[in-house]
């Protein structure tokens, strides 16, 4: 009996090397594309959508308000404006649809941010649960998640911050802007690379090295393409609904948020892929989860 379990293990973990061998001469698209599938991503995204509309909007025209010290003339409108682009006669439409800071000048705004800053945490811990299954890892408990998905919120509302400072920092030239907005990019780098040791079992296995690669991904999408493309869609969507007044500005803003939380999942998809391809085989067979869900002991490369 014991000779069978020996062998029936060894056939498995023989299965799983060249499961691994298999996928790494995959095209790396169309391995993302399979693992994105896998996970249902596109349900993924839309929880992340729901979630990101209901809590970063808010925070971010709180936030907005404070810094500006709630002034009559101040909008976070013109925060989305000048990150867009936007002309007229849509900039009056988005101004027109957030209105000013003042009206959220009071007590009561203070108990409105802790409630946002507390809604943030399920959002973070769908994010952990979308890493997980997208690398291939047993989940935490939830006391863990829980600690960890408030850093990982904490950690990217600050990179947010950090991320508007430099790249829309006083009104510089056109041609500087250009180089403020690459160095932007440096943080969302980071940010991305680390939170797979904050969100996924074993994420820091392997080394620096596959994790900034799998950075990488993240600051290309969240950093460099996603605000291209809001540049090219948003105003086509604002326009489509021309006709909703602020509930066309508030579609808008939604829709976008579905592409956002797709793009999270295909980062974390991808991010998952070039680890796999980077790190040593042997590191990837013993963190992953195996194909029917069992957690893989240590294991050491067939004979």
């Amino acid at each position: 009996m014991g000779d069978h379990r020996r062998t029936t293990a060894h056939g498995r973990l023989e299965l799983r090397y060249e499961s691994l061998k298999h996928s790494r001469r995959t095209a790396p698209l169309v391995a993302t594309c399979e693992r994105f599938i896998e996970i249902g991503g596109v349900t993924q995204g839309a929880l992340i959508a729901i979630e990101l509309f209901t809590t970063m909007i808010p925070l971010m025209i709180i936030g907005f308000s404070y810094f500006t010290d709630f002034a009559d003339t101040a909008s976070v409108g013109d925060l989305f404006i000048r990150r867009l682009g936007l002309e007229h006669p849509l900039d009056d439409r988005v101004r027109d649809a957030f209105g000013t800071s003042s009206g959220l000048k009071g007590l009561q705004s203070f108990f409105g941010l802790a409630g946002f800053l507390v809604w943030g945490i399920p959002m973070s811990i769908t994010v952990a649960t979308m890493f997980a299954r997208a690398w291939r890892r047993e989940q935490f408990r939830f006391g863990t998640r829980l600690w960890r998905g408030a850093a990982w919120f904490v950690l990217y509302l600050a990179i947010m911050i950090v991320r508007q400072r430099i790249g829309f920092a006083g009104s510089v030239h056109s041609g500087f802007r250009y180089v403020l907005l690459a160095v932007a990019v440096i943080p969302i780098w980071a940010f991305w690379s680390i939170s797979p040791r904050l969100l996924v079992r074993d994420g820091g296995r392997g080394g620096w090295r596959p994790l900034l690669l799998a950075g990488a991904i993240g600051a290309a999408l969240d950093g460099i393409l996603l605000p291209i493309a809001a540049r090219v869609v948003i105003p086509i969507l604002l326009a489509g609904w021309e006709g909703f007044g602020p509930i066309g500005v508030a579609m808008t803003l939604m829709t976008w948020c579905g592409v956002m939380g797709v793009g999270w999942a295909v980062t974390a998809c991808a991010g998952a892929v070039v680890w796999e391809r980077t790190a040593p085989a042997r590191t990837v067979i013993e963190t992953q989860v195996d194909t029917h869900n069992l957690r893989a002991g240590p294991a050491a490369p067939p004979a």
